[in-house]
């Protein structure tokens, strides 16, 4: 399974990449091909990012999208994340949480079991995006 790293810093002052190590032992670890790494340093309460619309354009149904935290890939408002949400969900994309366990399971599990821990990974996703909205 492919997998697209996206690694993000709030500002120039911050490494985009300092996670870049952790998340590519990570997707080693879980048996995951690294077909590409986007980092920016952008405030994560912007939807318009160079990098991440890149990535989002050349994932591939099926492909992994990989990040280290929740507010890596979002701190944006409620609607912009329902946005990003039903891209990432049009696009066909996993999204995996690298400290978010519920998530990893998305890598391997099918069937009913894989749908109801979708669910419930969804539902932690977005109470973590609320969480770090909230904290920006």
């Amino acid at each position: 399974m492919n997998a697209h790293l996206y690694l993000r810093a709030s500002t120039k002052d911050q490494d985009a990449n300092r996670a870049k190590v952790a998340l590519e032992l990570f997707a080693v670890e879980k048996g995951l091909s690294i077909v590409g790494v986007y980092a920016e340093n952008i405030s994560g309460t912007k939807l318009n990012r160079p990098e991440l619309i890149a990535l989002l354009d050349s994932a591939e149904s099926g492909d992994v999208l990989l990040v280290e935290s929740v507010d890596r890939l979002s701190r944006l408002s409620q609607a912009d994340w329902d946005t990003l949400k039903a891209t990432i969900k049009a696009k066909g994309l996993r999204l995996v949480v690298a400290d978010l366990p519920t998530s990893h399971i998305l890598v391997e599990t099918k069937g009913i079991t894989g749908q109801i821990m979708d669910v419930i990974n969804n539902m932690l996703i977005d109470l973590m995006a609320t969480m770090a909205r909230l904290d920006q």
